[in-house]
């Protein structure tokens, strides 16, 4: 949390300084009462009046601060969201392909919509309402301390007290925030998940299980927060009895001063608000430490700010020079093994098919060369260096990988190829004529300009392969893994896809088929069969 209050200094600061001219205003709008009182018990108009217009003139004067500073925090709030977003989004990037994929996208949409909002009610909210109710405290004991000095000595007595209670249940307030936020990012995956086998359940007619499964999701997320509000609000009260006690001695006090005309006779009324005010302010403030101690589970998520400098520098990898090597490879899936002292060797220009029945271990192959399975054993070396000195990141700048099933963001069909980048009309053509993608533009009013849909819903299962072949011909990687990449294509694009990658000198293509013709096969350098491992080996 300091974190971000310190980043964003300067409008905190500001913030702060209208925050306690506000709580000053007030506490000066209890003293100035207390002379409007006594002007009405001594009769004397030209005090009354005096003292009202002053009155009303800091009431004005409250008002104004009170616009200034709630758009000062509104902006403020907006630029701190915005930031720990941002930071969020850092810390996703630092995760490995296995801990990114280790949760559901759910669980990582709760972070940015739920553990937001958690984070600007308990963090933000009560950081600056803690800043204004403390100056009002402030400002009100110096207030009673100019009426009498045992005034001060008892108000003192209750900021101790009213400061110190709620260190007892600190701890278990951060316990239940930490167990809200796990139960909400769970059901939030569970509800993204239902909402996304929508269709299936619609087809085979269990609409029920939809609607059961969102209110089980529904109720697991509201539990922990109903259980949090009300044993939150067992403190609150408990803090709240032994506060008013305290009120009501001070206000004894006061009436007892009053009554033997140590202090004005006003002070029962103006007294008894500023009593009020530094009691309901300690107590108020310490149910904001306790709701800032909640939201320290949801910061303890973020491990990465966006735009700091990465630990060490890495040389960008740009293809290979000879070959990559694989030898002895065996992974395995829990218990189940994949592959077996497997080796393989792919030369650079050189094409290869990886074929075999399902579970063999083709899909797993390429996600190794591709860094994001690391629990292997044996070696994979580029050049005759071990890839494991290199980071994901590294790797996946000289490879691009098309699997199956494509992603396609929800934009347009050049938006998905080019990703934001720039290339020239001649490296977009050819890359279409690649991927064979040129017929259906012509087909399509906006060419290139049309949109997709959400996951590419607008395209045929074809057609979003076609786009996602186009993408890696365009970003130009010396190094293409395909897994069954042309699955969803007729033979005949599928052959002058697989014929433009074939055709092109400077690719390496591993490519993963069920199935290849005797004459496609002749066209590769070499396919290598791949058979399941037997339980056991």
């Amino acid at each position: 949390m300091g974190y971000y209050l310190k980043k964003h200094w300067k409008i905190n600061l500001l913030i702060a300084v209208l925050q306690i001219l506000w709580a000053g205003v007030r506490v000066l709008n209890n003293v100035v009462s207390m002379q409007v009182g006594q002007g009405l018990f001594a009769l004397d108009l030209t005090r009354f009046l005096f003292w009202a217009a002053v009155n009303l003139l800091l009431w004005w004067t409250a008002s104004a601060l009170n616009v200034v500073r709630t758009r000062a925090k509104s902006k403020a709030k907006m630029d701190m969201n915005n930031h720990v977003r941002a930071d969020m989004v850092a810390s996703i990037l630092k995760k490995s392909h296995q801990e990114y994929h280790a949760r559901q996208s759910g669980e990582y949409l709760s972070r940015f919509t739920n553990d937001v909002n958690q984070i600007a009610g308990f963090a933000w909210n009560s950081f600056y309402d803690m800043i204004s109710l403390g100056a009002q405290v402030v400002f009100s004991i110096a207030a009673l301390t100019q009426l009498h000095w045992s005034l001060l000595v008892v108000s003192a007595i209750d900021a101790l007290i009213i400061f110190y209670l709620p260190k007892l249940f600190e701890k278990k307030v951060e316990s239940l925030s930490e167990v809200c936020a796990a139960e909400q990012a769970k059901a939030m995956s569970k509800m993204k998940d239902l909402l996304s086998g929508l269709d299936v359940l619609r087809f085979f007619g269990r609409t029920d299980r939809f609607m059961k499964g969102n209110q089980a999701a529904s109720e697991q997320m509201e539990r922990p927060k109903y259980r949090q509000a009300y044993i939150q609000n067992y403190v609150n009260e408990g803090i709240n009895v032994v506060n008013t006690t305290l009120q009501c001695l001070i206000s004894v006090l006061i009436g007892i001063l009053s009554i033997k005309g140590v202090i004005l006779q006003a002070a029962l009324i103006g007294g008894g608000n500023l009593c009020g005010t530094v009691c309901g302010g300690l107590t108020t403030a310490s149910q904001l430490r306790l709701s800032i101690r909640a939201s320290r589970p949801y910061f303890d998520k973020i491990t990465a700010h966006a735009g700091e400098a990465p630990a060490s520098g890495e040389t960008p990898l740009q293809g290979i020079r000879d070959a990559i090597t694989v030898e002895n490879l065996s992974f395995r899936y829990g218990e189940k093994p994949i592959l077996e002292n497997a080796s393989f060797r792919f030369e650079k220009g050189g094409k290869y098919a990886l074929t075999g029945p399902s579970g063999c271990g083709k899909s797993t192959l390429l996600k190794l060369l591709l860094g994001w399975l690391p629990d292997y054993t044996g070696k994979i070396s580029l050049d005759g260096r071990d890839a494991r000195d290199f980071s994901t990141d590294q790797l996946q700048q000289s490879m691009s990988y098309i699997e199956q099933d494509v992603f396609l963001f929800n934009s347009t069909i050049r938006d998905n190829i080019t990703l934001g980048g720039s290339f020239t009309r001649e490296q977009m053509e050819k890359a279409l004529r690649g991927s064979a993608l040129e017929g259906d533009l012509r087909n399509m009013p906006l060419g290139l300009d049309t949109p997709v849909g959400e996951d590419g819903s607008a395209l045929s299962g074809g057609q979003k392969q076609r786009v996602a072949i186009a993408r890696a011909l365009i970003h130009d990687r010396s190094i293409l893994l395909v897994d069954e990449g042309t699955s969803a294509l007729d033979q005949k694009n599928a052959d002058i896809v697989e014929q433009s990658l074939l055709e092109n000198p400077d690719l390496t293509l591993i490519l993963v088929s069920h199935h290849l013709s005797p004459k496609r096969k002749a066209q590769f350098t070499r396919v290598y069969r791949l058979e399941p491992v037997a339980p056991g080996e």
